[in-house]
């Protein structure tokens, strides 16, 4: 051999030794920056080897993807190393898509994989791995430990849990994690009894096998059988304790789980980050703030240091608590360490307590807002009574956010749009539902449903029932509510009847829809059967039967039944008993219920103002006069009714007496023609509840001109022949939606 070629050899065998100990002592990212620039320098991008150790690192220092893959893309023919690092580094990613398609790629170069590829791409895959249960028995691999036990764990999770006994079975050799794996796959499909002979069949147990028994048990909500796993264990592993902590916290045993918890600290066993917020996610569910200052008091005397997952957990469990100014400090605490969940959990806080100008605030100043931060902000809104700003919000959402909206939005905007009877802007968002291709629960259907019937739209809550290919209770109840709501009493009741057929139970809430459908269309031997079916009534079925009595004049039956009810009579009961003493014209009953309410809800100027019509009617005006003397004495305002209309994507609002609408003058003159025609057509107005001490013009003039008129006033200028008009109320919430039919021949 030459001088030079000996040289060469002993210069690059120099050079391997200098980058193997530079790859030895890589220990961070720029360490790794500086091996790939000697490897590149030295002309050994293209080698599979130093490009296989290169990604070897990044997956150890969790790399850019993008630098990995660059990496990668530098050898123009990678072998099985190079691309089982590659696959290696994004399986630890989760990149599980990135997985499988880089494993078609591999296959299209016609490189074999050998053993080590198949337990990722199997876990990657999920339930569709059971094609790679062929490819390895194709390959010769299925005698693999690994792959066998990945192919096992893939039948456990997905079914069926007999190919993955039949596996296990044919094993000549068993290691403990087959038979963990097995264990854990019955409890997953509730099988106690195999889960329960397979451990008892075990050559040797690990802490493994008992943490899973814990697990197992507590899934089926047997605390009793989880504990004595828990308490027979030799040994306890941090795992162990939360698996029997989380038993406990999931079942709402909060004592118990603070109990264990201390038990735990005095062992001397730290808690993890899954401890804490295990211990306070699943607390935090029960509202428990006994339970919240004493976890707080404890993480205190023992000076406990806490990450953001756990502060955030705190965060959440304060506000559900009802101690925001625990949550806020907790918050502030962590400064430029809050993520996405801890602004979610802290704008979800405010918005509980309706606090909806600081949850805007916050929301506002969030750095990166996901989809979560728009939900927690447009339901927050919509539950507030806000609607008109979830709408608005999820407009903004749309046109400026990267966040898809899911179908908690859509429920949300839905119910925001039923509420305000916005049938055109609830229209558009049923069809972007379509466009956007958001697939629908049982619960979005629901939600169309309720937008439909508050919007006065039963065929499309109809269709849309109808077309639902499972239906659950508040599919319904929504529906049946919708029907009472509109009069459609003989239909409540069809539906009613025909829920036993699908096996659905009737709930409380689907006993008051078809009483109040009764109610409401004047059924009273239908309600009666109803009533008499429910096994334990509540106060609420109590006031719908009340109701029911009082609409059809039986008011005397209806006092009987409050004076016999075995509970406590709510205001809603006395409010019925009310609304149909001032229908009937009953002064005495509406005394009685009066004065109940005048007890129950001392500030409800609506109860002063029906009393005050009963005694105007009777014309008793001096008691007329004592009653709204005694509104003015004890600070009760009448509460303001108005009405609403849609019309070109607004809501119109209209006040009575209002003229601060733009077409106020036009629309004065429609509602002065429609009196005049009214009267020619033989019409008298009720102004029996009008003040006695003004002219007759004034009398009918102030009740002319209430805000359902106005709103009726206006939607005939601006609608078409035929079309039908909608006015939304706030003072009536059992009627959701008034609606008209302006006919040619009705002009």
């Amino acid at each position: 051999m030459a001088d030079s070629e000996i040289a060469q050899a002993h210069s690059k065998c120099h050079l391997m030794s200098y980058l193997g100990t530079l790859a030895r002592k890589i220990s961070n990212y720029n360490h790794l920056r500086q091996l790939h620039a000697h490897i590149v320098l030295n002309s050994l991008r293209q080698s599979n080897y130093w490009v296989s150790l290169l990604i070897s690192h990044c997956t150890s220092l969790k790399a850019p993807p993008s630098y990995a893959r660059r990496i990668f893309n530098s050898v123009p023919w990678p072998n099985v190393f190079a691309y089982t690092s590659m696959l290696k580094f994004y399986f630890q990613l989760g990149a599980h898509h990135d997985v499988l398609s880089l494993f078609q790629e591999m296959r299209g170069k016609k490189v074999r994989p050998d053993a080590f590829v198949f337990p990722m791409l199997i876990k990657s895959a999920g339930k569709s791995a059971i094609r790679f249960h062929a490819h390895v028995l194709k390959l010769g691999l299925v005698n693999d430990h690994f792959v066998r036990n990945a192919i096992m764990g893939m039948y456990a999770s997905f079914g069926p849990i007999e190919l993955a006994r039949e596996l296990f079975d044919q094993m000549p050799d068993r290691a403990i994690a087959d038979w963990n794996l097995l264990i854990s796959g019955y409890w997953k499909w509730g099988l106690e009894m195999k889960a329960r002979e397979l451990f008892d069949l075990m050559p040797a147990v690990n802490v493994v096998t008992w943490t899973a028994m814990v697990t197992g048990y507590s899934r089926m909500k047997d605390l009793e059988s989880a504990r004595r796993y828990f308490d027979g264990m030799p040994e306890k592993t941090v795992v162990s304790w939360n698996a029997m902590l989380s038993g406990y916290a999931q079942n709402g045993f909060n004592n118990d789980a603070l109990r264990l918890f201390d038990d735990m600290l005095d062992a001397g066993v730290q808690p993890d980050e899954t401890t804490w917020v295990t211990v306070i996610s699943s607390c935090s569910s029960h509202g428990d703030p006994c339970f919240a200052e004493v976890l707080f008091g404890k993480i205190h005397d023992k000076k406990i240091p806490l990450n953001c997952f756990v502060k955030t957990a705190l965060i959440d469990l304060s506000a559900k608590c009802g101690n925001l100014l625990n949550a806020k400090t907790v918050f502030d605490e962590l400064g430029v360490h809050r993520n996405s969940v801890t602004w979610n959990v802290m704008i979800s806080a405010y918005m509980r307590v309706g606090d909806l100008t600081t949850a805007r605030e916050l929301f506002d100043k969030m750095p990166e807002k996901n989809v979560v931060s728009w939900n927690s902000m447009i339901s927050g809104y919509a539950q507030n009574g806000q609607s008109p700003l979830a709408i608005e919000l999820f407009k903004e959402m749309i046109a400026i956010s990267h966040s898809k909206p899911d179908e908690v939005t859509m429920v949300s905007v839905l119910s925001a749009c039923g509420h305000l009877g916005a049938l055109e802007l609830g229209n558009w968002v049923a069809a972007f539902l379509i466009e956007a291709r958001i697939e629908l629960s049982i619960s979005g259907y629901n939600a169309l449903i309720f937008m439909y019937t508050k919007c006065g739209s039963m065929k499309d809550a109809q269709k849309i029932f109808q077309e639902m290919s499972v239906r659950d209770v508040v599919s319904y109840n929504t529906l049946i509510s919708g029907l009472a709501a509109h009069g459609h009493g003989d239909g409540a009741i069809e539906l009613f009847a025909k829920m036993s057929e699908e096996g659905i139970h009737p709930d409380r809430i689907t006993f008051i829809g078809v009483l109040t459908a009764c109610s409401h269309a004047g059924l009273l031997e239908e309600g009666r059967k109803i009533y008499e079916s429910i096994n334990s009534p509540t106060v609420d079925h109590y006031a719908c039967m009340v109701d029911l009595l009082g609409r059809v004049g039986e008011l005397d039956e209806a006092v009987r039944l409050v004076e016999r009810m075995p509970v406590e009579p709510h205001a809603g009961v006395y409010g019925s008993l009310l609304s149909a003493s001032r229908i009937h014209k009953n002064v005495e009953i509406g005394e009685f219920a009066a004065n109940k309410l005048f007890e129950l809800e001392p500030n409800n100027s609506g109860n002063y103002i029906l009393l005050s019509n009963i005694y105007a009617a009777a014309s008793r005006w001096e008691d007329e006069r004592r009653v709204r003397e005694a509104m003015v004495k004890k600070g009760v305002k009448k509460a303001t009714g108005w009405s609403w209309v849609e019309y070109g994507g607004k809501m119109h609002k209209f006040l009575a007496g209002d003229r601060s609408h733009e077409w106020s003058d036009a629309i004065y003159k429609v509602m002065a023609e429609l009196r005049r025609k009214m009267r020619c057509a033989g019409y008298v107005s009720d102004k029996s509840c009008a003040l006695p001490d003004i002219e007759e013009e004034e009398k009918e003039e102030s009740v002319g001109v209430h805000s359902e008129r106005l709103a009726i006033g206006f939607a005939l200028l601006v609608s078409s022949r035929g079309s039908v008009i909608r006015v939304m109320k706030n003072l009536r919430p059992d009627l959701n939606s008034l609606r008209w039919w302006w006919k040619k021949s009705g002009r």
